[in-house]
């Protein structure tokens, strides 16, 4: 009997809000955009296994003293590992894992020019890749992951939507804050923050705020709000039809850095 009337007080809210204009947009990918939806996870998939052979190759290196971390991926590095001495079981685990490796490469290679070319055939996705740091894989998964975005209002609601906002756990007037929800897209979180990476150091603006940020925080905090603030304005970067040369101008630039801060530029 509880859970009827739950369920009828919860109807006639929904009827409220579609009678009154303020129900929430709904968004559908079309057939096109499901299909590049599974190339941008299919190429991350490969991936997260390539790093997984190399770390794989990183420990036999280790285990023989050998220390060349990233290096260990060049030719020189490559013959070095092919020429250590071990034994017969673990040379065929290396002879394997070398065996893998190669195979992913010619496979994301793959995957990385039909991104790349899906990327440049969408007018949005193009958009986004003005703003240093976002290249093809990112600007086409966000595209496919955020579709309309005038069904966002605010960018506080993207980076809600991203999971890219912290957990809020406040009682009796004192507010906490834990760390971020993480809901939403998992795959385009994570390209977020790859991204931001790079444009913190190209981007002059990103670059002080995150600097700034890591004096008074841990690095790994000061990358998330990096990602946040790169989600926000990819989002006005598409509400708005702006490059990336325009968008940072005051005049033009929307991103919020607070729910209190009024929207610089907004009508």
């Amino acid at each position: 009997m509880r859970r009827q009337k739950t369920d009828k007080r919860d109807a006639a809210h929904i009827r409220k809000l579609v009678e009154e204009g303020r129900f929430p947009k709904l968004w559908m990918p079309d057939r096109e955009q499901r299909d590049q939806r599974q190339l941008v996870m299919h190429r991350h998939k490969l991936v997260e296994i390539r790093s997984r052979v190399k770390n794989e190759l990183q420990h036999l290196s280790l285990n023989k003293g050998m220390q060349k971390q990233n290096k260990l991926w060049s030719r020189a590095g490559q013959k070095a590992l092919r020429e250590l001495p071990l034994k017969p079981w673990a040379a065929c685990r290396r002879e394997d894992l070398l065996g893998l490796l190669a195979m992913l490469e010619e496979q994301i290679g793959r995957l990385d020019a039909a991104v790349e070319q899906a990327a440049q055939q969408n007018a949005q996705a193009r958009l986004l890749m003005t703003q240093p740091g976002v290249g093809p894989v990112t600007s086409l998964a966000f595209v496919l992951t955020l579709g309309d975005v005038s069904r966002f209002q605010r960018g506080k609601q993207v980076a809600s939507y991203l999971g890219l906002i912290p957990r809020e756990h406040s009682s009796g007037g004192r507010q906490r804050l834990g760390s971020i929800s993480k809901q939403g897209n998992r795959l385009l979180r994570s390209l977020l923050v790859e991204a931001a990476q790079t444009a913190v150091r190209y981007d002059p603006g990103m670059k002080k705020e995150y600097l700034h940020r890591c004096h008074q925080k841990a690095k790994g905090v000061a990358k998330v709000a990096a990602a946040r603030k790169l989600a926000v304005r990819l989002y006005w970067m598409l509400r708005t039809q702006t490059p990336y040369p325009e968008i940072v101008q005051e005049k033009i630039v929307r991103i919020e850095s607070s729910p209190r801060v009024p929207l610089v530029g907004a009508s």
